[in-house]
């Protein structure tokens, strides 16, 4: 089974842009559809962006344009760019498989938008 680590969060004034990162072990990696979630303070979580094992990608509304998620086989890592931040995309990061599976919820990584 896979297991994910998040990374590349911190605190960024509106506008900015960040990176974060995904890092999978196990080595069926690579067939495993990945997608980017966030949870806000007292909110559900949220499905942000995914990428199919054929790389083709998905986004949510809110992030379309602004965000773009990749990913790299060989490194067996997810990455989601992130430019254009806004206040509202203030949240803990989480990637998962698409759709998820609920072991295998990481601790995310914190995205502070903040002037």
């Amino acid at each position: 089974q896979v297991q994910l680590v998040e990374s590349g969060g911190g605190l960024v004034q509106p506008g900015g842009s960040l990176r974060l990162s995904c890092a999978a072990s196990g080595s069926m990696f690579s067939i495993y559809a990945m997608g980017w979630y966030r949870q806000a303070p007292g909110k559900q979580r949220e499905l942000v962006a995914t990428i199919s094992s054929g790389h083709s990608t998905n986004y949510a509304d809110s992030v379309k344009g602004r965000f773009t998620i990749s990913r790299d086989n060989l490194k067996n890592t997810v990455y989601l760019q992130m430019n254009s931040l806004k206040p509202e995309d203030m949240a803990v990061y989480y990637c998962n498989t698409h759709p998820s599976i609920s072991t295998m919820w990481g601790q995310g990584t914190q995205v502070t938008v903040s002037s």
